[in-house]
């Protein structure tokens, strides 16, 4: 008798499971709209079209690929929301590496039980995050760094990691620069790409998100491309998400609330992902849902409370929105009926 490594179960269902890898979904909402906003960062001066995100997905992935970074390997991401975020994310998918979302808030030590934990063969860093330096709590656990190649760290406290990509354009010992890597997929990386498209499958594991550890140290759960698409496809469709949508996304991605139910939310729908920040900020959030015309927002209780109650709220144009998320917590009835009261002021006004 073969010995069973892993058990499948799809309980009862009205939907249609999307039984399809994020990468080739990816290309093909890409393909039905390729002049759609796709995603629009405004902190960093950003809009793509499903077209142009596609290209940019794509020469990430083919330069990961150029590292020998191949199916299965883990690539940790650590850093606020971002283009480059949300780019690692997809083209990683696209690879067949499975990307780990670091929490932005780790310190030192939480960095080396996660990275050590998942075995994490590359990161994908931001240089530094409000008071967190990022660069130097890596060159703190890999002082090697200071003295080695790129691609060929040897670290004592970090025996697994042998890559280190930084974002910025300023230069790193021991480090690769982010758009470097985007420059160097050749023709060869990209047939492979072509290749991984047919091979890669539903229920290949693309995603390891950590536990927030609060009675023991974080557990790293492994998902698949199976299980974070659907959860998005799904989520958009409850959502009413179509092409002509736009998703303020407040929320951050390295959970599942921002990188399944907005990103992949989004994707699945070809909706336009809209990120106001690096992190959650009332007044940010405000001006980018008036000024993008946003007509969904996603949000934790705690974010809805302070857009209602920031004193500059009624100046805002708040009238494209028409459907959202509030989760995350327990949402306080009081919360959800003034969010849904100022929505029935606005309609009858």
């Amino acid at each position: 008798m073969t010995k069973l490594t892993r058990s499948y179960y799809c309980g009862a269902s009205y939907s249609q499971i999307i039984y399809e890898t994020i990468g080739n979904y990816f290309d093909r909402t890409c393909e039905a709209n390729p002049d759609g906003d796709a995603l629009v960062v405004r902190h960093q001066g950003i809009r793509l079209s499903y077209s142009q995100l596609r290209e940019k997905v794509d020469q990430l992935a083919t330069g990961l690929l150029a590292l020998g970074i191949a199916p299965g390997v883990r690539v940790g991401i650590w850093g606020p929301n971002s283009c480059e975020w949300v780019l690692v994310q997809l083209a990683t998918a696209k690879i067949g590496a499975i990307m780990v979302c670091i929490n932005p808030a780790y310190r030192t030590y939480e960095l080396e039980y996660a990275l050590n934990k998942v075995e994490c063969d590359t990161i994908i860093t931001a240089e530094q995050f409000k008071s967190s330096d990022y660069l130097g709590m890596l060159q703190t656990l890999a002082p090697e760094l200071a003295d080695c190649q790129p691609c060929a760290l040897q670290s004592k406290t970090l025996p697994h990691l042998k890559r280190v990509i930084r974002m910025g354009k300023e230069k790193s010992p021991g480090m690769l620069n982010f758009d470097d890597v985007c420059a160097m997929g050749a023709a060869e990386h990209h047939a492979r790409l072509a290749e991984l498209a047919a091979e890669l499958r539903p229920d290949d594991a693309i995603n390891i998100q950590f536990t927030n550890g609060t009675t023991a140290n974080p557990k790293g759960a492994t998902l698949s491309h199976c299980n974070i698409l659907n959860n998005g496809y799904l989520t958009g469709a409850a959502m009413a998400l179509s092409p002509e949508d736009r998703l303020c996304i407040p929320v951050p991605l390295y959970h599942c609330f921002g990188m399944v139910l907005s990103v992949l939310a989004c994707v699945a729908h070809g909706a336009t992902m809209v990120f106001p920040g690096e992190a959650f900020d009332p007044l940010d959030t405000l001006k980018t849902v008036q000024d993008v015309r946003c007509t969904a927002l996603h949000g934790v209780p705690t974010m809805f409370i302070m857009e209602l109650d920031h004193p500059d709220f009624s100046s805002f144009d708040m009238s494209t929105l028409r459907t959202g998320i509030m989760a995350g917590a327990p949402c306080p009835v009081e919360v959800m009926r003034d969010t849904m009261t100022d929505r029935l002021q606005r309609e009858a006004g």
